[in-house]
């Protein structure tokens, strides 16, 4: 008989729904700074600090979180995160300073990071044969859950207060985190492995995922000491710097241009630019996440990354030319959103692919922390439009170095971890063949 949470495409889903639960304290973000500062008078730059904190804490400590993880399981460490982030959520409703404002963004940092480390860590160790595709639906869940509350978070901001968003919505999200989470587990053993045969000249025809069964698995402090691993790293950082700012800053981006309150009409629904780009770029950014992903389960990682870095690179330059135009901000933003978002299913495959599943949470915990190193440059972003007195040169800096990651993905990124899974392939090959030697 069937039971809620035994397969793994139920676990996968279960992982999902986390996800979305936590994607407001990135997403929605936006919706509550212009509030708080009117409340406060704190200024842009403080209050977006409280941004980066959250960030910093969701990203740098994922790797002990990672560790704990792959040892105990996501069960109790989700159920954890769902107490945490919906403590964060209450504590931004009492705030009113600017510590106790850091300390709860804090605090939603940690749980945040419990529940995402988990359920992409499962998802990479249920799915080892398609790791794009489940990394990128688990993380869909991040990039769009925000998409279907930007609508009634706006609303009640605006007729009760954003003190009260804060509150309600704090104590939903956290609620459904730790009933989802007593209903999550491991895979056992190592079921799900593929048995596909491959030879290191072939495997760039085939599909990633199947190098498993034929690579080592490498733990972090191996992980630490390879090449590959810190030129995904500094990929990272480059790629998802443009983003975070661009998710941070988006009201305030949209106010500059002087389109946030203009009406908008398009698929027979008409918002004012701003909400109706935020709804957009919420489901664009969720949608990238698997369709990447699959693709680069078809195509191979780097390739795929060459052809959304560039996608985002030339969106963004667009947006440049067309951003006073309303129309033009919602349609290009959720372009820009929809070539960024990839990264998250596409850098934890790459990196399971590369590394192995063993240690799938720990070592991705490792290379999410560029996310947080990206979040140091959030600030940056406010303080640079504040001396340029617009938004144009923060976001000619983000396309070109999307531009250059395009480059970096396809003429340094992939001869260089071909040449590591050759490396790991043979290492693997002589492991089993010691290991029937000592058997025979």
């Amino acid at each position: 008989m069937f039971r809620v949470g035994q397969s793994r495409w139920s676990q996968l889903a279960l992982g999902i729904v986390c996800m979305v639960m936590i994607a407001n304290l990135q997403y929605g973000w936006t919706m509550f700074v212009p509030s708080i500062e009117k409340a406060h008078g704190w200024g842009l730059p403080a209050i977006q600090g409280a941004f980066t904190l959250f960030v910093i804490c969701e990203t740098w400590l994922l790797p002990l979180e990672g560790y704990v993880i792959d040892r105990i399981g996501p069960r109790f460490t989700v159920l954890a995160g769902g107490l945490l982030i919906g403590a964060s959520w209450v504590m931004n409703s009492y705030a009113d300073t600017l510590t106790f404002l850091y300390v709860a963004a804090a605090v939603g940092g940690l749980g945040a990071g419990l529940v995402y480390g988990a359920t992409v860590g499962n998802a990479l160790k249920w799915f080892p044969d398609r790791r794009g595709l489940a990394a990128g639906l688990t993380a869909a869940g991040f990039g769009a859950g925000s998409a279907v509350t930007v609508i009634p978070i706006s609303n009640m901001i605006a007729s009760s207060g954003y003190q009260a968003t804060f509150l309600f919505f704090g104590i939903l999200q956290g609620l459904v985190v730790v009933v989802v989470a007593l209903l999550l587990r491991a895979p056992p053993g190592q079921e799900h492995r593929p048995t596909a045969a491959l030879s290191p000249g072939g495997m760039n025809a085939a599909r990633p995922s199947v190098l498993h069964d034929l690579t080592r698995d490498y733990g972090p402090s191996e992980v630490l000491r390879e090449p590959v691993f810190w030129l995904m790293y500094l990929m990272f950082v480059m790629v998802g710097a443009g983003g975070l700012i661009a998710t941070a800053q988006l009201s305030v981006i949209a106010a500059d241009f002087g389109v946030a309150k203009t009406p908008v009409t398009l698929m027979f629904i008409t918002l004012p630019a701003l909400t109706f780009a935020l709804s957009i770029d919420r489901v664009m950014n969720g949608v990238t996440r698997p369709f990447f992903g699959w693709v680069s389960d078809q195509i191979g990682r780097e390739n795929t990354m060459f052809i959304a870095f560039l996608l985002e690179g030339l969106g963004i330059l667009a947006l440049v030319a067309f951003a006073d135009n309303p129309v033009a901000f919602v349609v290009l933003t959720g372009m820009v959103f929809f070539a960024w978002g990839e990264i998250y299913s596409l850098f934890p495959a790459t990196c399971g692919d590369t590394f192995g599943r063993r240690f799938a949470t720990t070592n991705y915990g490792l290379l999410y922390t560029a996310k947080g190193t990206a979040a140091l440059l959030v600030p940056l972003g406010s303080v640079l439009r504040e001396m340029t007195g617009n938004w144009l040169a923060v976001l000619y800096m983000a396309a070109a170095v999307n531009l250059l990651t395009a480059a970096l993905a396809l003429f340094a990124l992939k001869p260089l971890r071909r040449a590591f899974i050759r490396k790991s392939m043979a290492a693997r090959a002589a492991e089993r063949i010691a290991a029937t030697a000592l058997a025979e």
